[in-house]
């Protein structure tokens, strides 16, 4: 059975057992890539899963049941489980099953066809060589991949919701290892949109000089720095970290951030926007995975922070509305919470303005054990990280093995300027990603030599 033919069926069944309140969440993916080794095909790697989640209320309780297999027979057992399991279980926690009426989003579609088999494996081949060719000391263990996927995500209700998103985008990786004959030095570079506007070589070079700019490093003397974070690192630090902004961890103290709207918690330059519809988004969502409509809004504007993310649970515990970041980790997952295209705005100025403003400092470039090393709690970090010395405000030499630490609340507060080359961090056929211009901090700790 499709979508569609399952629906149907778990509706008739829902009826015949007299369940008034429930609610079916259904996610599909495809997934397919070519990897390369040296200069031939590595692996053809194909996925794909489906799932379905029907949940109900009965006499005040939820009960929930899962499957990946839709059939007839399914859909009644499906209903059947979850009624069950509804009967079984105890909780004071209100359930919500989101009511029709809100007002959706809408933009233009752009749909890609697949590439075929063939085309991945042109493409992942002469990326392969574009890399080889950019520099005589790129070795074995450099790698190219091309790949498309697609994600399918639904949810029907007995209030009346009954929507259907989809998308699709192609993506290719980069990794070029160099060595020096004494030590090897990767770089990557990730692309996503539509294969025919990739450029290979482009992306080879990206991946080469990401490495190559590496080559030679040193360290540098423990002290107080001004720093320029990249986008890339800024971005990183904005994932790790953006759970605090989450209703869900504020009504748990898990977050500084409660009853903190309105208050000033970072430079008057930073504005932190949520928006489902960014215009350069692969992945736009109308709707969270609750039903509710999403909408954008700036988190933090001019530096005061003006809301938290909610679902319908958190929502209703604090009596507001909710802001359309309900969220399921899997078609089997309880609802959470989570961010779309989660951003600090771009201001004005290029990375080498930047560089300018610092003068004398450090440019960081990587961090390392953001999981280990971060705690979102306390916003405190202590980071593994590499990048290049700011002198007389240009880049200059490469730096490696130093400790970045801080606190990330501390540093929102400290952020002296922001540039213009907004990026978002490289995902998955996922709506979730976080970006973020250049941003130059007043002062860093750093441990090195």
């Amino acid at each position: 059975m499709n979508y569609q033919e399952f629906k149907s069926a778990v509706v008739k069944y829902a009826t015949a057992n007299d369940i008034k309140e429930y609610e079916l969440f259904y996610t599909k993916s495809d997934e397919t890539s070519v990897e390369t080794f040296q200069t031939e095909i590595k692996a053809f790697n194909s996925s794909n899963s489906l799932g379905v989640c029907f949940r109900c209320i009965v006499n005040g309780q939820t009960g929930y049941a899962s499957t990946e297999n839709m059939t007839e027979a399914e859909a009644q057992s499906l209903v059947l489980r979850a009624i069950e399991n509804a009967k079984s279980l105890e909780s004071e926690t209100p359930s919500f099953i989101h009511t029709k009426g809100d007002t959706y989003l809408t933009y233009e579609k752009k749909e890609n066809a697949a590439p075929s088999a063939a085309t991945l494996v042109d493409f992942a081949l002469d990326l392969q060589k574009e890399i080889y060719a950019q520099d005589d000391r790129v070795v074995d263990g450099t790698q190219s991949l091309a790949g498309f996927g697609i994600s399918e995500r639904a949810i029907f209700n007995s209030n009346g919701i009954d929507l259907v998103d989809s998308s699709n985008f192609d993506f290719a990786y980069a990794m070029a290892i160099i060595s020096d004959g004494k030590e090897s030095y990767n770089g990557v570079e990730i692309v996503s949109g539509h294969i025919n506007n990739f450029d290979k070589t482009a992306i080879a070079k990206e991946a080469v000089e990401d490495a190559v700019s590496t080559i030679g490093y040193t360290s540098i003397e423990s002290g107080t720095y001004k720093a320029v974070f990249s986008n890339k690192v800024m971005a990183s630090l904005l994932s790790v970290y953006s759970s605090i902004f989450s209703a869900e961890a504020a009504q748990k103290g898990l977050s500084l951030l409660k009853d903190k709207e309105g208050e000033q918690i970072a430079s008057d330059i930073v504005t932190l926007t949520d928006d489902p519809l960014y215009k350069d988004a692969l992945v736009k969502t109308t709707f969270d995975d609750e039903g509710a409509a999403t909408y954008t809004k700036n988190i933090i504007e001019n530096g005061k922070f003006t809301t938290l993310l909610y679902n319908l649970a958190t929502a209703n515990k604090a009596g507001v509305k909710t802001t359309g970041n309900g969220y399921k980790a899997s078609y089997s997952s309880p609802v959470g919470i989570n961010y779309y295209n989660f951003y600090i705005n771009p201001v004005k100025g290029s990375l080498e303005d930047l560089f300018a403003e610092a003068g004398n400092g450090i440019y960081i470039t990587s961090v390392e054990g953001l999981h280990a090393g971060a705690d979102a709690i306390s916003g405190d970090f202590s980071l593994s990280s590499s990048g290049f010395r700011i002198e007389n405000g240009k880049k200059t030499t490469p730096v490696k093995g130093i400790t970045i630490s801080g606190n990330f609340f501390q540093l929102l507060k400290n952020i002296a300027s922001i540039g213009e080359d907004l990026k978002f961090n490289p995902g998955s056929l996922s709506p979730h990603r976080c970006g973020s211009p250049s941003v130059l901090v007043n002062q860093i700790n750093i441990a090195g030599k």
